[in-house]
Protein backbone atom coordinates (compact mmCIF):
# COMPACT_ATOMS: atom_id res chain seq x y z
CA UNK A 1 0.00 0.00 0.00
CA UNK A 2 2.85 2.20 0.58
CA UNK A 3 3.88 2.43 -2.69
CA UNK A 4 0.69 2.74 -3.75
CA UNK A 5 -0.23 5.73 -1.69
CA UNK A 6 2.89 7.64 -3.05
CA UNK A 7 2.30 6.83 -6.80
CA UNK A 8 0.48 9.62 -9.16
CA UNK A 9 -1.50 7.05 -10.41
CA UNK A 10 -2.51 4.27 -7.56
CA UNK A 11 -2.02 0.50 -9.36
CA UNK A 12 -4.99 -0.67 -7.09
CA UNK A 13 -8.84 -0.93 -7.94
CA UNK A 14 -10.52 2.26 -7.07
CA UNK A 15 -12.91 0.97 -4.74
CA UNK A 16 -15.19 3.01 -3.44
CA UNK A 17 -16.06 3.25 0.51
CA UNK A 18 -17.77 5.34 2.98
CA UNK A 19 -17.25 6.55 6.65
CA UNK A 20 -18.29 8.49 9.11
CA UNK A 21 -15.60 10.57 10.99
CA UNK A 22 -15.34 13.37 13.69
CA UNK A 23 -13.05 15.81 12.49
CA UNK A 24 -12.52 17.93 15.67
CA UNK A 25 -15.82 17.98 16.52
CA UNK A 26 -17.66 18.04 13.93
CA UNK A 27 -19.33 14.84 11.90
CA UNK A 28 -18.41 14.00 8.59
CA UNK A 29 -19.05 11.77 6.25
CA UNK A 30 -16.77 10.92 3.74
CA UNK A 31 -15.60 8.44 0.35
CA UNK A 32 -12.11 6.66 1.31
CA UNK A 33 -10.63 4.26 -1.29
CA UNK A 34 -7.11 2.00 -2.14
CA UNK A 35 -4.24 3.50 -2.78
CA UNK A 36 -4.91 6.22 -0.61
CA UNK A 37 -2.82 6.92 2.96
CA UNK A 38 -5.40 5.36 5.32
CA UNK A 39 -8.19 4.14 3.34
CA UNK A 40 -10.24 2.39 6.13
CA UNK A 41 -10.33 4.89 8.76
CA UNK A 42 -9.27 8.40 10.44
CA UNK A 43 -5.42 8.06 11.12
CA UNK A 44 -3.97 8.30 14.51
CA UNK A 45 -1.28 10.78 14.01
CA UNK A 46 -4.39 13.37 12.00
CA UNK A 47 -6.45 12.14 14.72
CA UNK A 48 -3.20 13.49 17.45
CA UNK A 49 -2.60 16.60 15.37
CA UNK A 50 -6.39 17.52 15.23
CA UNK A 51 -6.89 17.46 18.85
CA UNK A 52 -3.94 19.62 19.91
CA UNK A 53 -3.18 21.90 17.03
CA UNK A 54 -4.11 25.58 17.92
CA UNK A 55 -7.51 27.28 16.95
CA UNK A 56 -6.44 28.27 13.22
CA UNK A 57 -7.15 31.95 11.83
CA UNK A 58 -10.53 32.82 10.99
CA UNK A 59 -9.15 33.40 7.16
CA UNK A 60 -6.13 33.59 5.33
CA UNK A 61 -4.46 31.03 2.72
CA UNK A 62 -3.94 27.30 4.64
CA UNK A 63 -1.98 24.43 3.12
CA UNK A 64 -2.93 20.66 4.05
CA UNK A 65 0.28 18.99 2.99
CA UNK A 66 0.26 15.40 1.94
CA UNK A 67 -3.92 15.73 2.03
CA UNK A 68 -4.77 11.83 1.52
CA UNK A 69 -8.64 11.76 1.19
CA UNK A 70 -8.70 14.82 2.75
CA UNK A 71 -9.09 15.22 6.90
CA UNK A 72 -7.50 17.65 7.65
CA UNK A 73 -8.15 19.91 4.79
CA UNK A 74 -11.65 19.62 5.72
CA UNK A 75 -10.75 20.24 9.17
CA UNK A 76 -9.43 23.77 8.31
CA UNK A 77 -12.48 24.31 6.43
CA UNK A 78 -14.79 23.51 8.96
CA UNK A 79 -12.95 25.85 11.40
CA UNK A 80 -11.99 28.72 8.90
CA UNK A 81 -14.89 29.55 5.91
CA UNK A 82 -13.57 32.30 4.97
CA UNK A 83 -10.16 30.56 4.44
CA UNK A 84 -8.50 29.57 1.21
CA UNK A 85 -7.49 25.70 1.85
CA UNK A 86 -5.10 24.47 -0.50
CA UNK A 87 -4.80 20.37 -0.42
CA UNK A 88 -1.89 18.99 -2.14
CA UNK A 89 -0.63 15.41 -2.73
CA UNK A 90 1.28 13.55 -5.02
CA UNK A 91 -1.67 10.70 -5.97
CA UNK A 92 -4.82 11.92 -8.39
CA UNK A 93 -6.89 9.99 -6.20
CA UNK A 94 -6.55 11.05 -2.90
CA UNK A 95 -6.68 14.89 -4.70
CA UNK A 96 -10.15 13.74 -6.51
CA UNK A 97 -11.58 12.37 -2.99
CA UNK A 98 -10.80 15.63 -1.47
CA UNK A 99 -12.55 17.45 -3.64
CA UNK A 100 -15.64 15.05 -3.85
CA UNK A 101 -15.49 14.90 0.69
CA UNK A 102 -15.24 18.71 0.33
CA UNK A 103 -18.61 19.23 -1.78
CA UNK A 104 -20.12 16.03 0.34
CA UNK A 105 -19.38 18.44 3.71
CA UNK A 106 -20.43 21.62 1.75
CA UNK A 107 -16.72 22.94 2.01
CA UNK A 108 -16.70 24.98 -0.76
CA UNK A 109 -13.00 26.93 0.57
CA UNK A 110 -11.33 23.70 -0.66
CA UNK A 111 -9.19 23.34 -3.20
CA UNK A 112 -6.88 21.27 -4.47
CA UNK A 113 -3.44 21.16 -6.38
CA UNK A 114 -1.12 18.09 -7.46
CA UNK A 115 2.68 18.19 -7.18
CA UNK A 116 5.58 15.54 -8.17
CA UNK A 117 7.47 13.90 -5.21
CA UNK A 118 9.78 16.88 -4.42
CA UNK A 119 7.17 19.03 -3.66
CA UNK A 120 6.22 21.14 -7.25
CA UNK A 121 3.12 21.74 -8.36
CA UNK A 122 2.16 20.22 -11.67
CA UNK A 123 -1.56 21.09 -11.92
CA UNK A 124 -2.39 23.84 -9.43
CA UNK A 125 -4.84 25.52 -11.61
CA UNK A 126 -5.13 28.67 -10.00
CA UNK A 127 -2.22 28.48 -7.12
CA UNK A 128 0.28 31.16 -7.60
CA UNK A 129 3.58 30.22 -7.68
CA UNK A 130 4.44 32.91 -4.81
CA UNK A 131 1.27 32.27 -3.03
CA UNK A 132 1.87 32.26 0.87
CA UNK A 133 0.96 30.42 3.71
CA UNK A 134 -0.50 31.93 7.43
CA UNK A 135 -1.28 28.16 8.22
CA UNK A 136 0.32 24.70 7.26
CA UNK A 137 -1.05 21.55 8.43
CA UNK A 138 0.42 18.01 7.68
CA UNK A 139 0.72 14.40 8.47
CA UNK A 140 4.11 14.57 6.18
CA UNK A 141 4.89 11.23 4.96
CA UNK A 142 7.74 10.35 6.70
CA UNK A 143 8.19 6.57 4.79
CA UNK A 144 9.06 8.00 1.79
CA UNK A 145 12.87 8.32 3.20
CA UNK A 146 14.72 11.34 4.98
CA UNK A 147 15.99 12.88 1.71
CA UNK A 148 13.04 13.17 -0.06
CA UNK A 149 11.17 14.14 2.99
CA UNK A 150 13.46 16.56 3.74
CA UNK A 151 12.88 18.21 -0.13
CA UNK A 152 9.50 18.24 -0.39
CA UNK A 153 8.66 20.29 3.65
CA UNK A 154 11.73 22.44 2.24
CA UNK A 155 9.49 23.14 -1.04
CA UNK A 156 6.81 24.34 1.33
CA UNK A 157 7.59 25.54 5.06
CA UNK A 158 9.83 28.46 3.49
CA UNK A 159 6.52 29.28 2.09
CA UNK A 160 4.67 30.41 5.26
CA UNK A 161 3.85 34.36 5.38
CA UNK A 162 5.39 36.40 8.14
CA UNK A 163 3.81 35.32 11.13
CA UNK A 164 2.37 32.47 10.03
CA UNK A 165 2.42 28.84 11.75
CA UNK A 166 3.29 25.29 10.62
CA UNK A 167 2.50 22.17 12.80
CA UNK A 168 3.21 18.72 11.77
CA UNK A 169 2.61 15.45 13.31
CA UNK A 170 5.33 12.85 13.52
CA UNK A 171 5.71 9.49 15.16
CA UNK A 172 8.29 10.00 18.13
CA UNK A 173 10.38 6.65 16.81
CA UNK A 174 10.22 7.41 12.78
CA UNK A 175 12.48 10.21 13.68
CA UNK A 176 10.45 13.08 15.48
CA UNK A 177 12.80 14.75 17.85
CA UNK A 178 15.72 14.06 15.07
CA UNK A 179 13.43 15.96 12.18
CA UNK A 180 13.12 18.64 15.01
CA UNK A 181 16.56 19.51 15.25
CA UNK A 182 17.04 19.35 10.96
CA UNK A 183 14.14 22.06 10.69
CA UNK A 184 15.90 24.43 12.70
CA UNK A 185 19.15 24.18 11.16
CA UNK A 186 17.67 24.19 7.54
CA UNK A 187 15.18 26.78 7.85
CA UNK A 188 17.44 28.72 9.52
CA UNK A 189 16.88 32.59 10.83
CA UNK A 190 13.70 33.88 10.74
CA UNK A 191 11.96 30.91 12.19
CA UNK A 192 12.05 28.87 15.48
CA UNK A 193 10.80 24.83 15.24
CA UNK A 194 9.84 23.67 18.57
CA UNK A 195 8.03 20.36 20.57
CA UNK A 196 4.26 21.50 20.56
CA UNK A 197 2.57 18.76 21.78
CA UNK A 198 2.97 15.29 22.89
CA UNK A 199 0.33 11.92 22.48
CA UNK A 200 0.30 8.81 21.82
CA UNK A 201 3.85 8.24 20.70
CA UNK A 202 3.60 11.45 18.44
CA UNK A 203 5.05 14.52 18.35
CA UNK A 204 3.24 17.87 17.02
CA UNK A 205 6.49 20.13 15.51
CA UNK A 206 5.69 23.74 15.36
CA UNK A 207 6.97 26.01 13.07
CA UNK A 208 6.92 29.71 13.91
CA UNK A 209 7.70 32.15 11.30
CA UNK A 210 8.65 35.88 12.48
CA UNK A 211 6.31 38.36 11.40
Amino acid sequence: MAEQYFSAEPASQDVRRTLRVTLRGREAEVEVSNGVFCASRLDLGTSVLLKHAPEPPESGAFLDLGCGWGPIALSLAFAAPEADVWAVDVNERALELTGVNAERNGCGNVRTARTDMDGRVVDGRQMEDDLAFDLIWSNPPIRIGKEALHTLLMAWLPRLAPGGAAYLVVQKNLGADSLTGWLTEALGAGFSVGKMASSKGFRIIEVLREG
